[in-house]
């Protein structure tokens, strides 16, 4: 059985419309890696450290035949094509991919811990993970269950009329 992968990405540094745009075809062009959805984008205020730009946020759905610790250096392979610079904790960034929720498994290994330890925290996160769970039951209803705690009373919005292309 193929498990449904959940990644969140996000940009506020240069062209974040087209730094997401490059992830996902970076990601889309993997061997190992298909691309099954991408959500809307969505604009969000800064988690963590605050005094930055507002971010440009999308969750992608993928099925791999990676392991997890594989993927993970796929994305980090990504951020670095990207010019992903990690400087400050929670700091600006041309784009940052995080593994969310592989399947219903549970992973904590050394570099690697999901579901993600502060998704059920992130607007950012779930609601677009909400949008592309479709009949994944599970996911959904983790999602939900995590929205229903409102933890994170940041604002959240849709950007009308902007996709991301998987194909």
């Amino acid at each position: 059985m193929t498990e449904q992968v959940y990644l969140s990405i996000g940009s506020n540094m240069g062209d974040q419309l087209a730094n997401l745009n490059a992830a996902v075809q970076r990601l889309a062009g993997q061997p190992d890696i298909t691309v099954t959805a991408v959500s809307s984008v969505y604009e969000t205020e800064p988690w963590g450290k605050r005094d930055q730009a507002n971010f440009y946020n999308i969750a992608v759905a993928l099925t791999t035949r990676l392991d997890p610790d594989s993927l993970l250096t796929v994305l980090h392979d990504i951020e670095q094509s990207l010019h992903r610079q990690r400087l400050v904790h929670w700091g600006p960034r041309t784009v940052d991919l995080d593994i969310i929720y592989w399947g219903d498994r549970d992973i904590h290994t050394v570099d690697l811990t999901v579901p993600h330890p502060h998704a059920a925290e992130r607007n950012f996160v779930l609601l677009p993970i909400q949008e592309i769970a479709g009949d994944d039951t599970a996911t959904a209803q983790r999602v939900a269950q995590a929205l229903a705690q409102k933890t994170d009373e940041s604002w959240i919005r849709k950007l009308e009329g902007v996709t991301i292309a998987y194909d």
